[in-house]
């Protein structure tokens, strides 16, 4: 395979400085991806990345933060005490069944009813402009969000997320999820901790991971959006970026992707980072 055959597969990808006419072998492969991906179709984050933005305020959102499966959340309550102390005014939905509704899980919860709990608190809090993020299996619940209520929504940013196309379910994007335990029609995570104590990851129903959602609404397919992988490190960025269905779908959108150097779990491990990122990617080229 040659870097000339990687480029032509990779949609809306700016070269710079590349001569696509000659195919240059496999080991020239991530040096000329990092130059086209790395450098021209997408911005990377870190602490020095991210560094010259300080000093500059920027006008307080209404951030609504959809949390990954199994979570809750209680796992962005830090996230949200940061953006609170910026100005912002910020909502932590808990998905039904899962975090402290986890006594209410049965095996009818679906991926509309969790569509349904963020759609509610959107509706009943009587938000508007909201920044709407979603992480992880959050991205299939934030599609749903944006089909059912776009003129609520300002921006929509995509955090390590799911990027469905319509009709697709979150087994489609991961087919490894089914490798895990079903019990009574709950999906029992590897990384769940047995006997861990609250707050803590919990199992999941299994029918949010296996029913479609719906993405055909035009109006949603208007909205801006943001696509921000976690990555290791920007050879992982290269391969992920050709591989991975939700980042090819990003891309395939003219979403501007913005990547943070860290581990799936930023929301714990790099939160600052996060923050200003979330700050950054809505903010106006002018500024």
């Amino acid at each position: 395979m040659r870097v000339c055959e990687i480029i032509k597969a990779m949609p809306n990808i700016r070269i710079r400085q590349l001569n696509t006419g000659h195919c240059r072998p496999m080991k020239s492969l991530f040096k000329f991806l990092l130059l086209t991906v790395v450098f021209t179709s997408m911005t990377w984050a870190s602490s020095e990345s991210i560094e010259s933005t300080a000093g500059t305020q920027p006008q307080p959102q209404i951030y609504v933060l959809v949390h990954g499966a199994s979570g809750g959340a209680w796992d962005w309550k830090p996230m949200d005490l940061l953006l609170t102390s910026r100005g912002h005014e910020v909502y932590r939905p808990t998905l039904s069944g899962l975090g402290e509704r986890a006594h209410l899980a049965t095996k009818d919860i679906n991926l509309t009813t969790h569509i349904t709990d963020v759609v509610n608190t959107i509706v009943y809090e009587q938000l508007e402009q909201i920044i709407l993020v979603g992480h992880s299996y959050g991205g299939m619940v934030i599609t749903g969000v944006m089909n059912q209520i776009p003129e609520k929504i300002k921006h929509i940013i995509f955090l390590d997320a799911a990027v469905p196309n319509h009709g697709m379910s979150a087994m489609d994007l991961w087919p490894t999820m089914a490798e895990h335990p079903v019990v009574d029609g709950q999906v029992f995570f590897s990384w769940l901790i047995k006997g861990s104590e609250a707050p803590h990851d919990v199992p999941q129903p299994l029918a949010t991971l296996t029913e479609p959602v719906a993405f055909e609404n035009p109006d949603a397919h208007e909205l801006l959006a943001t696509f921000v992988p976690f990555i290791n490190d920007e050879t992982a960025a290269a391969v992920r970026s050709v591989t991975d269905p939700s980042w090819k779908n990003a891309l395939s959108r003219n979403w501007p992707v913005h990547s943070l150097v860290s581990d799936h779990n930023a929301q714990r491990s790099h939160r600052k980072e996060l923050a200003d990122l979330l700050e950054l990617v809505i903010r106006p080229a002018s500024e």
